[in-house]
């Protein structure tokens, strides 16, 4: 029963330390999106709706164009798939329309003790959560990480 609460625990403390590592990040520096390809189909689905479910609600759906570093996994492809149900344009290159209002997007997906930490990036936000992954889909298994920069 003790090792339940030292997951939480520790999966939190690994999600800060990677918010942490990107918190002086700008828009140049968010680095490289990151997935292993041996997360599941469905689990990437899963994990890709609920993280674009609560960006959405922190910038608003299809507010922006979506600028988006992917690296061509499983996640990264229902990661696009999901921003564009939710209404977003994307682009994978830096070519944008004058005036647009493009906000640059990358992810990290760090498989940790059974389980994933999902982190999305912006040069405005950061949001984490820890999932419980199994082939047919995934589940969240922590609160979510907010974070914003001024």
């Amino acid at each position: 029963m003790a090792a339940r609460p030292i997951r939480t625990i520790a999966a939190a403390a690994l999600l800060t330390v990677l918010l942490s590592g990107c918190q002086s990040a700008g828009t140049d520096g968010l680095g490289a999106s990151d997935a292993p390809a041996e997360i599941s189909g469905p689990a990437a689905s899963a994990i890709a709706g609920d993280m674009v479910s609560r960006l959405a609600e922190q910038v608003g759906p299809g507010k922006a164009t979506v600028y988006l570093k992917q690296d061509g996994s499983p996640f990264g492809q229902a990661l696009e798939s999901s921003l564009r149900s939710w209404g977003y344009a994307i682009i994978t290159d830096q070519k944008t329309e004058k005036g647009a209002r493009t906000v640059p997007l990358v992810y990290q997906i760090v498989p940790y003790d059974g389980q994933v930490l999902a982190h999305l990036s912006t040069d405005e936000l950061e949001l984490g959560r820890a999932y419980t992954v199994k082939p047919s889909g995934a589940q969240p298994s922590s609160a979510l990480s907010v974070m914003k920069r001024g």
